[in-house]
């Protein structure tokens, strides 16, 4: 055989070697950039923005609208607090690590007012990252939910000194209730001022009066584990049942409730949109739901390892959630779900139809095991 033939079929030869590792490196550019992008986001499906977290350890666990348009967020186990703004987040250092963070509200300035367990404290956070806290005088603290009164104060739920607590001015003023093992978790307070608690371990709702006077309201539902609360622009009172998984609602003197379709959602975080709109998010289910109308509309997150906690929905009804694997996610308010059909999301091109919606009205009974309220943002 020729020297010349060798050459040819050998260089063919490396040809083809040299196409197949082209392919190869192509492959491999291809999938590390999908990964990049889909680690950078912000990530989009059927209607749903997600924002992954600066780092990979974050673990975002409560939400709340700013004024201004901002999103503030806690992270579980860090020394930060989070923020999106101006189409991204950023991490805003807080000194010591979190340890459920499970109470957080913006006042009308637009700065965050949060819960600080380990520090004995509640603390301010200005939007430049300035830090101001008050302590607490107590050796331990067991803080749950946080909310803003129309006139600036701050309401909490401490369990610790078995009491809803109001901080004004430096000053914290505490009212206790009647039993010593209540357990207050939930905080929301009316336009009236009227301050609303509910109590996990002794299955009732409290009112709180702006003059001062303190009721107690037992739930209809026995052992319904209440959890969080919020209140709706007409004074209506809107509260989770996490043990029989439920909405629950009180209003002109009177309890409703409404069954969550899927068993054992876990219904961890609740709040009203300026439209009406009452949406919860339910842990274990890795969904999110709104409930109007007497309906309850079930929306399934993009991914299938979502553990969504926190809910917030902004002036603009944006729904923003804190999913506990690393996202921070919003649905736009152009999705919007009319009451006799799934919903959908209009876009500028298409409509397209949000995936795996349930829907029900009040529905029958169903129960859910497990701790109640769901105090622990672990994954």
């Amino acid at each position: 055989m020729s020297a010349t033939v060798i050459a040819t079929r050998s260089l063919a030869a490396w040809r083809a070697r040299r196409g197949v590792w082209l392919a190869v490196v192509a492959l491999v550019l291809v999938v590390a950039a999908g990964v990049a992008a889909w680690r950078l986001g912000p990530w989009g499906n059927a209607g749903f923005v997600e924002y992954p977290m600066l780092k990979r350890t974050d673990i975002p666990t409560v939400v709340a609208a700013a004024p201004d348009g901002a999103v503030w967020f806690t992270i579980e186990f860090s020394d930060a607090i989070g923020i999106f703004r101006n189409g991204r987040i950023e991490r805003l250092p807080k000194g010591q690590q979190n340890v459920e963070p499970i109470g957080l509200a913006v006042d009308a300035r637009g700065f965050a007012w949060y819960t600080d367990g380990p520090g004995r404290a509640i603390s301010r956070i200005s939007p430049a990252g300035a830090i101001t806290s008050f302590k607490l005088r107590t050796p331990i603290a067991k803080l749950a939910r946080l909310a803003i009164a129309p006139d600036g104060a701050v309401w909490f739920a401490d369990g610790s000194t078995f009491s809803i607590t109001r901080l004004e001015r430096g000053v914290f003023t505490r009212h206790e209730l009647s039993s010593l093992r209540a357990g207050p978790f939930g905080v929301a307070v009316d336009r009236q001022g009227t301050v609303w608690a509910t109590l996990q371990s002794v299955n009732k709702l409290a009112r709180l009066s702006a003059v001062g006077g303190l009721a107690e309201l037992d739930v209809p539902t026995r052992a319904s584990g209440p959890g969080d609360i919020a209140v709706d622009a007409s004074g209506a009172v809107w509260f989770l049942e996490f043990r029989a998984n439920k909405i629950g609602r009180y209003a002109d003197g009177r309890f409703s409730e409404f069954t969550v379709p899927t068993p054992g959602a876990g219904l961890t975080c609740i709040a009203v949109a300026p439209d009406g709109g009452v949406w919860f998010t339910e842990l274990r289910a890795g969904r999110i739901g709104r409930l109007r109308d007497g309906r309850v509309t079930e929306l399934r997150l993009p991914r299938a390892d979502a553990r969504p906690f926190g809910i917030a929905v902004d002036a603009a009804n944006n729904v923003w959630y804190a999913d506990l694997t690393g996202w921070l996610g919003m649905l736009p308010a152009r999705c919007e779900a009319a009451t006799a059909r799934p919903l959908r999301c209009t876009t500028a091109h298409d409509s397209e139809r949000v995936k795996d919606v349930k829907e029900s009205s009040t529905g029958g009974r169903s129960g859910v095991s497990g701790r109640s309220g769901a105090r622990s943002p672990r994954r």
